[in-house]
């Protein structure tokens, strides 16, 4: 079978809500070229354990890569792509250059292309995010390793967003916790949760190839049993209580359930939000505060925001 290879350049702003494009059109996995790789600097205890090649990179911005089969509705998945990258300006995000060029692969080429931009990071003190393929072995013995397969998952767990989701979790979840993950993806915060000690993790996304990909990746990382993963958009009609939920998504979508998130947590409870931009940050922060949650911290991570919010004691 032959292969498209269809790369869009963009900006860092957009890499989340393109990768959902992409995948809802029909890509297995998406690659993320991100010339601020090269540059990120992140703290002395944490750090990539590879070496970047710079011309793998874009000369500026953001390149992802996802492949296509060449088939005859191809022109017609490549214009709904186009389309739907063009709707992300009614949602004031910044979609840069939106250069998109086409090539063909074959079989080979497309099986083995995007590995090279997968290794081993370390995230945070104690998680580690591995593709599967990978032989890696902890470095001390209280390392959590996550085993992600890119080719089904919505990118490979190091982006900014999910760095602060995860190290949001190693803070402030407790053993025995029951956790929501609202926008689960591949399911990397719903595993990460597991390892940290959650009692019972709900994994919800309204996208069938999301709560595929979270499955496999729960099983993969011997998990499952404590995940619950079912399609659902946002938290609507789901019952019970959690004592943290986490959303890696963008702040438009958070601003549409913050007031469920409120609900749905017990008192004390935790709601760990990520995917905001620098802009949106206020209108979040705002929107908690509204919904009756305390801001316990702000964290930034590049361009990128997370807000940690509390629901206080005695609320109902």
């Amino acid at each position: 079978m032959k292969w498209t290879e269809l790369s869009i350049y963009t900006t860092n702003e957009a890499i989340e809500p393109i990768s959902n494009i992409i995948h809802e059109a029909g890509a297995s996995g998406v690659v993320i070229e991100d010339r601020q790789d090269l540059e990120r600097i992140w703290e002395d205890r944490f750090g990539e354990i590879y070496d970047l090649n710079p011309d793998d990179y874009p000369e500026e911005g953001v390149r992802l890569k996802a492949y296509l089969p060449v088939n005859s509705f191809l022109g017609e998945t490549v214009s709904e792509i186009k389309q739907a990258i063009n709707n992300l300006l009614l949602y004031d995000i910044d979609i840069g250059l939106n250069k998109i060029t086409l090539s063909e692969v074959n079989e080979e080429e497309w099986a083995t292309a995007w590995k090279k931009y997968y290794k081993p990071a370390k995230i945070s003190e104690r998680v580690t995010i591995t593709p599967t393929w990978e032989d890696y072995q902890p470095v001390s013995t209280d390392e959590l390793i996550i085993e992600l397969d890119p080719g089904m998952a919505f990118g490979t767990g190091t982006h900014p967003t999910t760095v602060l989701s995860i190290q949001a979790l190693e803070s402030h979840l407790q053993n025995g916790d029951i956790v929501f993950d609202v926008g689960c993806g591949s399911g990397v915060l719903s595993i990460a949760a597991a390892l940290l000690g959650a009692d019972k993790v709900y994994a919800y996304d309204l996208d069938e190839v999301a709560i595929q990909s979270t499955k496999l990746n729960a099983k993969v990382n011997k998990v499952d049993e404590k995940m619950q993963v079912k399609q659902n958009n946002l938290l609507q009609h789901v019952t019970g209580t959690a004592d943290v939920i986490v959303a890696n998504i963008l702040a438009e979508i958070i601003l549409r359930f913050e007031k469920d998130a409120f609900d749905r947590l017990v008192p004390g409870g935790i709601f760990i939000t990520s995917g905001i931009i620098q802009k949106k940050k206020s209108a979040v922060k705002n929107a908690l505060e509204e919904a009756g949650f305390d801001i316990v911290e702000i964290n930034q991570m590049e361009d990128w925001i997370s807000i940690i919010a509390q629901k206080p004691e005695g609320s109902r």
